[in-house]
């Protein structure tokens, strides 16, 4: 997936900031082609949308909403997640366990 790519490209150049807005990026991608492989029509191209609805369905198992959920948190005055999360991780984990593809 090309925006894991950049993400991690990003990160290799020292820019976690846009790492981190790739990952989101992809996040969105992967979490939109989840919700539509369910039915789900007419979705947003925003990635927080698309993110929010999918950790509001009952039917998601914690585990992908509570990694779902990093995507939505905003950084604190250090520009630093509040977590302590690794978002191109993360997205990797949700392409593997939600469109069961194996992404670099």
């Amino acid at each position: 997936m090309n925006e894991i790519q950049h993400a991690i490209s990003a990160r290799e150049k020292s820019n976690e900031g846009m790492a981190r807005v790739c990952a989101r990026r992809a996040a969105g991608i992967i979490i939109g082609e989840y919700l539509s492989r369910r039915g789900h029509t007419n979705l947003s191209g925003s990635t927080f949308d698309r993110l929010s609805i999918f950790v509001s369905l009952p039917e998601v198992e914690d585990q992908y909403r509570d990694i779902a959920s990093h995507f939505l948190m905003k950084v604190n005055p250090d520009h630093n997640l509040p977590v302590d999360a690794d978002l191109i991780r993360d997205a990797q984990w949700l392409a593997k366990n939600l469109l069961l593809e194996n992404i670099p």
